[in-house]
C-alpha cells in the first residue's frame, strides 16, 4: 500500500467538497437522481431553472425500470431529509427542493433546486466528468454510490485520506450522531461485506476507477478507514448525457468513429457537428457493447447505413 504523501493543503481542499462528506441518507434511487440531477447542471443557470427529468433516460442509463410511484415516494422523502454540513465555523441543515412538479401523461418531472444547495452541487459536479457521472448510476448499492464519490474526489492523488471509522458511518448514516438510532453494522465483518466490499466489486466492475481499502487498527480494535484510488479504462464505454457540451463528449466520439473504423476528415467532421448523429453513435456503441446490434464484419459500415450516410 502507499504512504501518506498527500500534501496538507490538498488535503484542505478535498475536506470543503462539503456535499461528498455531509451526513445524509439517500437510497440508491434517490443517489440516481441527485446524479442526474448534476449532469444537467450548469454554473450559468439561474435560481429558479426547471430541470427535467424522464423517465425513460433514467430507464436507459441505469438499466432499471422506474414509475411514477417510485419517483414520487424517492422525491418525497428526498425533500424531507436533510444535508448536515459542518465545519469549525458553522452546522448547517440544508435540503435539496424548492419544489417538485410532476407532469401528468408526459412521462417527466420537473425539479427546482433549493438556492441553497446549488454552491455546494457546483462544487460536487466538478469532481465528474459525464462519462463518471453515468458510472455512478450503474452502480445498484447506495454505499457504492457514496464511496465512489468519496474515491472520484480523490482521484488525482491515488488515496483519500484516513477517515475515522465513526466519522465515515456518520457519512453513510450508519450512525445516529444524537445517539437514539442503533448503529447499524457494528460488526466490523458486517461493515465489511454489506459495505465495503460491495463497494468496491461495484466500483472496479462498472467505473473508471479502481478502488481498494485498508482498515486501521489500534491494538485489537478497528478504528479506521482508508481508500486507494486508481483509474482505469472502464468495461463499457457508457452514453454521455446528451446535454454535456464538455471535451468529453467529443473525445468519446473521436474514440468510437476510431473503434468503428470511420476516418473520411469529411464523414468524421459530418458526425461530429451533428448532435442528433453523435446521439445516435453513443446509442449504436451501446447496442454493440451489450449485443442489441449484431455486427461482426463490419460496424461501422452498418452504422452509416442506419444514418443514411451510406
Amino acid at each position: 500500500m502507499q504512504q501518506d504523501t498527500t500534501p496538507l493543503t490538498s488535503l484542505a481542499i478535498r475536506q470543503h467538497n462539503a456535499i461528498t462528506t455531509a451526513r445524509y441518507d439517500y437510497s440508491a434511487c434517490q443517489l440516481d437522481i441527485l446524479f442526474y440531477v448534476l449532469s444537467k447542471l450548469k454554473k450559468d443557470d439561474s435560481l429558479d431553472t426547471q430541470y427535467c427529468i424522464y423517465v425513460k433516460d433514467i430507464e436507459n442509463l441505469t438499466g432499471r425500470t422506474w414509475n411514477y410511484q417510485q419517483l414520487r415516494e424517492a422525491t418525497a422523502d428526498m425533500g424531507s431529509r436533510m444535508f448536515e454540513v459542518e465545519n469549525a465555523q458553522v452546522y448547517k441543515q440544508i435540503w435539496m427542493f424548492q419544489k417538485v412538479e410532476y407532469i401528468k401523461g408526459k412521462g417527466y418531472l420537473e425539479i427546482e433546486l433549493s438556492r441553497h444547495i446549488r454552491p455546494y452541487l457546483y462544487e460536487l459536479k466538478d469532481n465528474f466528468t459525464s462519462y463518471q457521472l453515468h458510472s455512478a448510476l450503474k452502480l445498484t448499492s447506495k454505499y457504492a454510490k457514496r464511496i465512489y464519490q468519496l474515491a472520484s474526489q480523490w482521484k488525482d492523488i491515488g488515496e483519500t485520506k484516513a477517515y475515522e471509522l465513526d466519522e465515515f458511518k456518520l457519512m453513510l448514516k450508519l450512525k445516529d450522531p444524537t445517539g437514539k438510532e442503533p448503529e447499524q453494522f457494528q460488526n466490523i465483518s458486517q461493515l465489511k461485506a454489506r459495505v465495503l466490499d460491495i463497494a468496491v466489486r461495484q466500483i472496479n466492475e462498472h467505473t473508471d476507477l479502481q478502488i481498494d481499502y485498508q482498515l486501521q487498527k489500534k491494538g485489537r480494535a478497528f478504528t479506521g478507514v482508508r481508500f486507494y484510488v486508481r483509474k482505469q479504462q472502464p468495461q463499457q464505454l457508457p452514453i454521455p448525457f446528451t446535454d454535456t457540451h464538455d471535451d468529453t463528449r467529443t473525445q468519446l466520439a473521436h474514440q468510437h468513429l476510431d473503434t468503428l473504423g470511420i476516418a473520411q476528415p469529411e464523414l468524421v467532421q459530418q458526425i461530429l457537428s451533428s448532435s442528433k448523429l453523435v446521439d445516435e453513435l453513443f446509442k449504436f456503441i451501446y447496442k454493440l457493447k451489450t449485443e442489441k446490434v449484431k455486427a461482426d464484419r463490419n460496424p461501422g459500415g452498418l452504422f452509416l447505413k442506419m444514418q443514411g450516410l451510406r
